[in-house]
């Protein structure tokens, strides 16, 4: 990669992130414009992957159960559009990606908490 396209992505980045993992329980509080109008939207849901490590391309994946039907948002992690991220609360899990929550229904889609 060249040294211009390395230098206009750590301009972009992000100075503080977050500290979350997957299968976090996270609040995403995202920017949306409405015309001549700003809004925040919260998305809370599960963590089911992070990539990219820690480059200015880094994404991370949240999903949630709104009216019975599974809704799944991918966000870049330094988005100016991503205003920030809260974690609500820890998961344990053994997995980097949780895709295998996508079949499931009920109690059994939840990840444990981790006890710290």
């Amino acid at each position: 990669m060249s040294d211009i396209i390395r230098e206009i992505e750590e301009e972009q980045k992000k100075k503080e992130i977050p500290e979350f993992n997957t299968g976090d329980t996270v609040k995403v509080y995202n920017k949306i414009k409405e015309g001549n109008r700003e809004r925040v939207q919260i998305f809370e849901g599960t963590v089911l992957k992070k990539q990219g490590g820690n480059t200015a391309r880094a994404t991370f994946t949240v999903r949630k159960i709104s009216n019975g039907v599974g809704v799944e948002k991918t966000w870049p992690l330094h988005s100016p559009s991503v205003e920030k991220v809260e974690v609500v609360r820890r998961g344990k899990v053994r997995r980097a990606k949780l895709f295998y929550l996508r079949k499931l229904t009920g109690k059994r889609a939840k990840v444990k908490e981790a006890v710290n």
